[in-house]
């Protein structure tokens, strides 16, 4: 027990650190774990390792909405929410913004523990129909997101520009973290640029709870689970997809419950990552693919062990998230904010080029180009979306 305490404690300080480190994934941790974990194992179990793994990945679900709400740099499970909450925190409420998606990760959360049960019982036998269906679902938000547009042509336009961006760069050899420069130049820095240059500042934040209403709560939750759960449990789907598909489900979504909505998904998606693991022996997050190898077979004993420290986790991250953002809010507004704006630009473009090379550097660029397109032509910056609908659409066809 003593061993399994210090891995949550050590899990929370590492979660929250790539939480707010833009580029630094949980995924880049565990791959270090997994090189190490030879020298690791001599000192701590397994379970420990598997433990420290586990908290790591849930905090960050929680963190990774700061650098997005505060820096406009995003990671792929909250690029969508890169706009609404840029626009929170223009209004001086940067800070509800991350509750939003603090209270969505949590009600989500709890509503997932409770059907857990049901999907551990139901999942082999509605997984092949899940799979059969999927492409047709994200064909017909595709098709739903367009209609929704005046300028219908010019957003096939730029679904089909990101979309096949996004092919070249999931295809593309060897490139480390392909997602990191595919969304820091979609939605990451032709937002910051846009915002550059419309002379934006940030005016002076304003802690403030959000206010909610049951119906708000309802509509969101249940559409955020679901969402997650493909994503936990159909290969080739990820966070943002899931989060179109989850949109499309709600009638005049409005920009608190988007983010709600993304706040959820972004936590059911690792936490039921395990059921599939247990009920599938599939692994698909990153995270419990590391886990999968230091546990070699997963039994009913680590499965409610790994569920308990995923509740514990979301409870230490929901605080130290709500702690940091008020640090955030308070010393945002003193910094000159064209300078700020340059600096998290220069920083994400130095990364990339450190993290992913030359051509991860030339394909945020062109990122950045295509992801101003929308703003400048007030078209949704959904359609960008199409970096990751039109790999997977094809990966269920071809």
């Amino acid at each position: 027990m003593f061993s399994i305490l210090i891995a949550i404690i050590l899990g929370l300080v590492f979660g929250i650190l790539t939480g707010l480190a833009p580029g630094i994934h949980p995924n880049t941790v565990v791959v270090g774990l997994l090189a190490l974990s030879p020298f690791l194992l001599s000192y701590t179990s397994p379970i420990a390792l598997a433990v420290f793994i586990t908290t790591v990945a849930t905090v960050n679900t929680f963190t990774d909405a700061i650098p997005s709400a505060y820096l406009g740099a995003p990671e792929e499970s909250t690029a969508l929410g890169v706009l609404p909450m840029h626009r929170y925190l223009l209004q001086g409420k940067g800070h509800e913004a991350i509750m939003l998606t603090v209270i969505g990760g949590i009600f989500a959360l709890i509503l997932s523990i409770l059907i857990i049960p049901i999907l551990v019982y139901s999942l082999k036998q509605i997984f092949p129909y899940l799979q059969k269906f999927i492409p047709y679902l994200l064909i017909f938000s595709v098709i739903f997101l367009l209609l929704r547009e005046k300028k219908k042509f010019l957003a096939l336009v730029i679904f089909l520009l990101s979309g096949t961006l996004g092919i070249i760069t999931l295809n593309f050899p060897n490139l480390p973290e392909p997602l990191f420069p595919l969304f820091s130049g979609l939605f990451g820095i032709s937002t910051l640029l846009i915002s550059l240059n419309t002379q934006s500042h940030i005016p002076h934040q304003t802690i403030t709870f959000p206010r909610l209403t049951k119906k708000e709560i309802i509509r969101t939750t249940p559409a955020a689970v679901f969402s997650g759960g493909l994503v936990s449990t159909l290969p080739a789907l990820s966070t943002s997809p899931a989060a179109i598909l989850g949109s499309s489900l709600i009638r005049k979504i409005t920009n608190k419950e988007f983010l709600i909505m993304i706040g959820g998904i972004n936590t059911v998606n690792f936490v039921l990552s395990f059921v599939s693991l247990y009920v599938l022996d599939k692994a698909r997050n990153g995270a419990v693919v590391g886990i999968s190898q230091i546990i070699e077979s997963l039994t009913i004993r680590h499965f409610i062990l790994f569920i308990a420290v995923c509740l514990i986790s979301s409870g230490l991250a929901a605080i130290s998230t709500i702690y940091l953002s008020k640090v955030f809010s308070k010393y945002i507004m003193k910094i000159n904010y064209q300078k700020l704006v340059l600096t998290v630009i220069a920083s994400v473009m130095f990364l990339v080029l450190l993290i992913t090379g030359i051509y991860g550097f030339l394909i945020m660029i062109t990122g950045t180009f295509i992801g101003m397109i929308p703003t400048i032509k007030n078209v949704g910056k959904t359609h960008l979306m199409g970096s990751l609908m039109l790999p997977v659409i094809l990966f269920y066809f071809l």
